[in-house]
């Protein structure tokens, strides 16, 4: 398909410059996707391990940008434009790209829709559902019963966005079962990540929760055309997942396994979705050996 314009730049308007986080320098090159609510410094020790052999450019997706207004997305197809455009920006040609959650599903559909541009991916328990959770979840969306029935609006929706100071955060959180397998340094990592000061003292939350609420509502739906593709994708692809995952279930891997047979799947124990915020290390080391069987 080549590469895909947005609709600033066919009308001729100028694009600000899609913001990143740098870990590292020099060659090669390597693009990290964040996950929804997750912001790129929430993966701080996965990035850090990653950039002693590369060059790691952690894109903002459209939730931390700037001035960006959830209305303006519909679906999470013009995520994967935004990838195109970022390779674009920083000039990197084949890339190899990372991403989490939503970010691994970004990545997968804009590989399938211009494979040309890519050199090898690894998707990160991906939101990556069956084809019948699609279409039962299409149903629910088309009956305006997605907020209803979607299982972290309301929590998100409730979410504290402020805080006198972040040990409170962290003693809160480390009660949290949802927690249990991140150590204190990996809990502390992800508070300071998902946080930012405010002017006038304590912090605030990065990521707006009615972005992330919004991401929910828009996802999914259109995702018929992931397994489509999916079989004809010619890439050197690795899946890790976390072993204890509710989100790229076991029969979702079943399925990548008949669709892709030639991709790499691997899981990591004691883990769930969010085993790049708990298991670093492991999923470093998983991604530097698929990194150099692409070399």
């Amino acid at each position: 398909m080549g590469n895909i314009r947005s609709a600033g730049e066919i009308a001729g308007a100028a694009l600000p410059e899609i913001p990143s986080d740098r870990y590292g320098e020099g060659t090669p090159e390597l693009v990290f996707l964040h996950g929804n609510g997750y912001p790129p410094g929430c993966y701080g020790p996965l990035l850090s391990r990653l950039a002693k052999d590369h060059c790691v450019w952690a894109m903002h997706q459209r939730p931390l940008w700037p001035g960006s207004t959830a209305e303006t997305l519909t679906s999470w197809k013009p995520l994967s434009e935004d990838l195109l455009r970022f390779l674009d920006e920083r000039r990197i040609g084949k890339a190899t790209v990372v991403g989490h959650s939503l970010g691994g599903v970004v990545l997968l559909r804009a590989a399938i829709q211009n494979p040309e541009r890519f050199n090898g991916l690894v998707l990160i328990d991906p939101v990556l559902f069956t084809p019948m959770a699609i279409r039962s979840w299409s149903v629910v969306r088309g009956l305006g019963l997605a907020r209803r029935f979607h299982p972290w609006i309301h929590a998100t929706e409730r979410r504290r966005v402020e805080f006198d100071e972040l040990d409170q955060l962290f003693h809160a959180y480390r009660r949290r079962p949802v927690f249990k397998y991140m150590s204190d340094a990996h809990l502390r990592a992800y508070i300071e990540g998902i946080t930012r000061p405010k002017a006038g003292g304590g912090y605030s939350l990065r990521y707006s929760p009615t972005w992330e609420v919004h991401i929910y509502l828009t996802g999914i739906w259109p995702d018929m055309d992931l397994w489509r593709g999916l079989p004809n994708l010619r890439l050197p692809v690795l899946f890790i997942r976390g072993a204890e995952s509710d989100t790229f279930l076991e029969v979702a891997v079943r399925r990548v396994r008949g669709s892709l047979p030639a991709a790499t799947i691997r899981a990591v124990d004691s883990s769930t979705h969010l085993v790049p915020l708990e298991r670093p290390d492991e999923v470093a080391d998983l991604i530097q050996e698929f990194l150099k069987e692409l070399a």
